[in-house]
């Protein structure tokens, strides 16, 4: 069995500028990152400094201009079949129902009707939903929407979770219940999640290890810190414990001039 579930092994990626197209601009730059099978670790970075461009190559949807990916020890050609990938943005199609969008996944899969229906409607359950099935997602709360997109990935029963930022949009209220949701769900399973997002209290009460990137261009890893706090965790009581507060010192320490950063160099974008 491979130690790792998921290696990104010295990856670049270098794209066009958009506003001239014979200029390149180099987004991540020689960054490795290991996620061991059953760890939960996030990445932190300022904002525009390549964190979803790493998780595209993970998921395979982005091929990298050097550097690889390995999958369980084998090298990635393609789509990573062995991972669910949870969007920041909304994924649901609007024109199906909350179980519709559960089982499509697992339509593509090839997976009999009656059983797909069974299967959604389990983890339509399994993330609160229960007799909201028929709902379209215009008829769901932000929440709920979040919870039907959760579904729809872990249904999947994918090896690695892959997440972009899911919960940013949502109130603080919901925003913890759904983390502690995802933590509940990880701990039955311990897949291998790798989790983007600008918040370093979420990274710190949800993760095994926090990853800091540094502001772009030319993103890499400046700091990798182990999260030492007791499991099972409640992401809102947690942030009380010394030892959390101890870390997110540490940690913003590293990451606070590489916020200031990329704020600066967004400012000039916008000057």
């Amino acid at each position: 069995m491979a130690d790792y579930a998921l290696e990104l092994l010295d990856i670049s990626c270098t794209f066009r500028s958009k506003d001239d197209h014979s200029r390149r601009y180099t987004a991540v730059a020689g960054t490795t990152l290991r996620i061991r099978e059953g760890e939960f670790v996030s990445v932190v970075g300022p904002t525009g400094c390549g964190k979803s461009t790493l998780l595209n190559v993970g998921a395979g949807l982005l091929e990298p201009s050097s550097g690889g990916v390995k999958v369980f020890g084998e090298t990635l050609a393609g789509i990573n079949t062995r991972a669910g990938y949870m969007f920041q943005s909304e994924a649901l199609m609007p024109w199906r129902s909350a179980l519709d969008n559960v089982m499509v996944g697992l339509q593509y899969r090839g997976i009999p009707e009656a059983q797909a229906r069974a299967q959604a409607e389990e983890w339509l359950g399994r993330v609160g939903l229960s007799g909201f099935g028929d709902r379209y997602p215009h008829q769901l709360s932000g929440g709920m929407r979040k919870r039907t997109a959760l579904a729809q990935v872990l249904a999947l029963d994918p090896d690695i979770i892959l997440m972009d930022e899911p919960f940013s949009a949502l109130d603080i209220q919901t925003r913890q219940l759904m983390e502690n949701e995802v933590l509940d769900l990880w701990a039955a399973k311990k897949k291998a999640v790798l989790f983007i997002t600008h918040d370093l209290d979420e990274a710190i009460a949800m993760s095994d290890r926090v990853v800091v990137l540094s502001a772009g261009p030319a993103t890499h890893p400046i700091g990798e810190f182990a999260i030492d706090l007791a499991r099972p965790r409640d992401v809102a009581e947690v942030r009380t414990h010394p030892r959390f507060v101890e870390l997110h010192t540490q940690i913003w320490n590293v990451l606070r001039d590489e916020v200031l950063k990329g704020y600066a160099q967004q400012l000039r974008k916008a000057a």
